[in-house]
C-alpha cells in the first residue's frame, strides 16, 4: 500500500497558485536553504495517510476551487515522494481538480510519470550560479538542472519564483543572470519576487537550530518591486 508523509494540510490558501487552493505540505527535503521558513519539514517522518485518505480530505472543499483554484502540493520537497504524489495526482484528476506542484526541482526522478498529471509547475530558483547555489542549499543543483529537462519535456506550465536576499539578489549582475537562466525554461507564465523575511526565525529557535541568516536584514518590499520592474525590463 502507498502511504505518504504528510506534515500538515492548509485548506484555502491564497498564494501557491491561481484561485483557492487546498497546500499539502509534504515532509522530507534534501536542500538547507539557509532561509528555510518550513525547517519542520526538512526531515522524513512517519507515513501517516494514504493518496485515498487525503483525496478524501480535499474533496470536502472542492465548492471552493470553482474554476481557478485547486490543489498545490508543497513541503519540504514533495518530487522525494514519487509514487504517493503520482496516485494522488491520478485521483484528484478524476475529481477534475487543477493540480499545482510547489518545488525547487531536487527529486529522486520518475519525472516524466509525476509531471503526467500536473497542471503548473511552481519553480523555486534558489541560485543562478552553480557554488553559490550549494553555499545557499548545502547541496549541488544537478537534480534541478536534470528536473528542467523533464519539465521542458512536459510542456507543462511554469511559474517561477525568487526569493531576493539583500546583498545578494539585488543587484544588476544577479538579475542579468536570472534573465538568462529563466530563458532556458519553457512555458513560463509569471515571475514573482519574494522579499526575504525572518518569519521562519522562532522555528528554529523552537527546535534549536542556529538561525543561519541572523545577521541577514530582511529585504525591503519596496526595494523588491523595484528590482522586479528592472528586472522585467532587461
Amino acid at each position: 500500500m502507498i502511504k505518504g508523509s504528510i506534515n500538515s494540510i492548509e485548506s484555502m490558501g491564497l498564494v501557491d497558485g491561481p484561485g483557492i487552493r487546498c497546500v499539502v505540505f509534504l515532509n522530507g527535503c534534501k536542500l538547507r536553504c539557509k532561509y528555510c521558513h518550513n525547517p519542520e519539514t526538512w526531515t522524513m517522518k512517519e507515513l501517516n495517510i494514504t493518496p485515498e485518505e487525503l483525496v478524501n480530505k480535499i474533496k470536502r472543499f472542492k465548492p471552493y476551487y470553482k474554476n481557478k483554484g485547486g490543489v498545490t502540493f508543497s513541503g519540504g520537497e514533495p518530487l522525494l515522494q514519487p509514487d504517493f504524489l503520482i496516485e494522488c495526482s491520478k485521483l484528484l484528476k478524476k475529481e477534475n481538480l487543477h493540480i499545482a506542484l510547489d518545488t525547487a526541482g531536487c527529486g529522486i526522478g520518475k519525472y516524466d510519470e509525476i509531471l503526467e498529471n500536473i497542471d503548473l509547475v511552481i519553480l523555486d530558483i534558489k541560485h543562478t550560479n552553480k557554488e553559490k547555489y550549494i553555499e545557499l542549499t548545502g547541496h549541488d543543483n544537478n537534480e534541478y538542472l536534470e528536473f528542467i529537462k523533464h519539465l521542458n519535456k512536459s510542456n507543462k506550465k511554469v511559474w517561477i519564483r525568487q526569493v531576493i536576499i539583500p546583498g545578494e539578489m539585488d543587484n544588476d549582475k544577479y538579475l542579468e543572470s536570472l534573465k538568462e537562466e529563466i530563458k532556458k525554461i519553457k512555458n513560463v507564465e509569471k515571475i514573482e519576487f519574494l522579499p526575504y523575511h525572518k518569519l521562519g526565525r522562532e522555528k528554529y529557535i523552537a527546535m534549536k537550530i542556529p538561525y543561519p541568516m541572523e545577521n541577514i536584514p530582511e529585504m525591503d518590499k519596496d526595494r523588491c518591486n523595484e528590482l522586479y520592474e528592472k528586472f522585467m525590463k532587461i
